[in-house]
C-alpha cells in the first residue's frame, strides 16, 4: 500500500497543471477579493475602526482554508481516474494487491496533498496577512489551525472520493471540478457573506458539512481581529457581525456550537468513508 501511496504522490506533484488547477477556485477567491470584495467590505464598515483590515482578511484567509482543503483533495482524484481511463486499475486488479489496499492508497494520497496544499496557503496567507499590517497567528491558535486542516481535509477526501467514484472519463471529472470550484465559494460563504444570502440559501449552507469547516477556521483566525475592532462595541452587535460573516450559525433558532460542527465533520468523514470504500469495492467486482 505504501508504494501505491508513493505512486499516486509521484503522479500528483509531477503533474503542474493538477496541481494549479487544484488552486484554481482559491487564486479566483483572492482575486475577486482584492479587486472588487475587498473595498465593498471595507465600506460596509467603517475603516476608522481599529484593526478591520486584519479582520476581514481573516474572514477571507478562513474561508480559503475551508476551500482549499477541498478543491486540492478533489484534484488529487485525477490520479484515480487516469487509472480507469488508461485501464491501469485492471492490472491492479489481476495483481495481489487487495482492493481495500488499492483504495486507502487513492484515499490515503488525497488527504496528504490535501493537508499539505492547505498548509502551504496557510503559510502564504499569515504572511499576506502580516505584510497588510495584521499579526501572526499565536501558537495555540495556531495548533487549532493545524488541527482543522487535518479535520475538514478528512472529511473532504471521504465525500470528494465518493463523487469521483462515479465518473469514468477526464471530461465528466473535468466538468465537476469546474462546478465544484466554482460553487464552493458560494457555499462555504467567502464569496458573499452568510447574512448577505437569502435566507433558503443559508440553511443550505448550514447543512453543507465543508461549511462547518469555515466557521471553525473564522472562530479561530478571527478571534484576535475580533476582539481588537470591537471592543467597545455592544455585545449585541458583535452577536450580530458574528452572525452576518458566518463566524455563528444559527439553525431553528438554536446555535450550532463549534463541538456540534467538528462532530458533523468528523461523521461525514467516517460515512462517506464507508461509502467510498463500498463504491470502488463495487467497482472493481462489476470490471472483473
Amino acid at each position: 500500500m505504501s508504494l501505491l501511496l508513493k505512486r499516486n504522490l509521484k503522479l500528483y506533484f509531477r503533474d503542474r497543471g493538477a496541481v494549479f488547477f487544484s488552486l484554481l477556485a482559491v487564486f479566483i477567491i483572492i482575486a475577486l477579493y482584492a479587486v472588487f470584495l475587498g473595498d465593498v467590505w471595507l465600506d460596509s464598515y467603517s475603516r476608522d475602526l481599529p484593526a478591520i483590515d486584519f479582520l476581514m482578511n481573516t474572514w477571507i484567509i478562513s474561508g480559503l482554508l475551508a476551500v482549499a482543503s477541498l478543491t486540492t483533495t478533489m484534484g488529487s482524484f485525477g490520479v484515480l481516474i487516469d487509472d480507469k481511463v488508461k485501464k491501469i486499475d485492471k492490472d491492479f486488479y489481476a495483481s495481489p494487491v487487495k482492493r481495500s489496499g488499492l483504495t486507502r492508497s487513492y484515499l490515503g494520497s488525497a488527504l496528504i496533498i490535501g493537508v499539505i496544499m492547505t498548509l502551504i496557503t496557510f503559510a502564504l496567507s499569515e504572511i499576506y496577512i502580516v505584510l497588510k499590517g495584521g499579526h501572526w497567528v499565536q501558537p495555540l491558535p495556531a495548533l487549532k489551525i493545524l488541527g482543522l486542516i487535518f479535520l475538514s481535509t478528512m472529511t473532504n477526501t471521504a465525500l470528494v472520493c465518493f463523487i469521483v467514484s462515479f465518473f469514468k472519463t477526464h471530461q465528466s471529472f473535468a466538468t465537476a471540478s469546474t462546478v465544484i470550484g466554482t460553487l464552493i465559494g458560494f457555499l462555504t460563504g467567502v464569496i458573499l457573506p452568510l447574512g448577505a444570502l437569502p435566507e433558503s440559501v443559508q440553511t443550505v449552507i448550514k447543512l453543507f458539512p465543508p461549511s462547518h469547516a469555515a466557521t471553525l477556521f473564522r472562530q479561530t483566525l478571527m478571534e484576535e481581529p475580533l476582539r481588537i475592532a470591537f471592543k467597545m462595541a455592544d455585545e449585541s452587535y458583535v452577536d450580530g457581525f458574528k452572525e452576518f460573516m458566518g463566524m455563528t450559525y444559527l439553525l431553528g433558532g438554536h446555535e450550532i456550537t463549534p463541538l456540534m460542527s467538528i462532530l458533523i465533520l468528523a461523521g461525514t468523514a467516517i460515512i462517506f468513508y464507508g461509502l467510498s470504500f463500498w463504491r470502488l469495492s463495487r467497482s472493481r467486482v462489476n470490471r472483473s
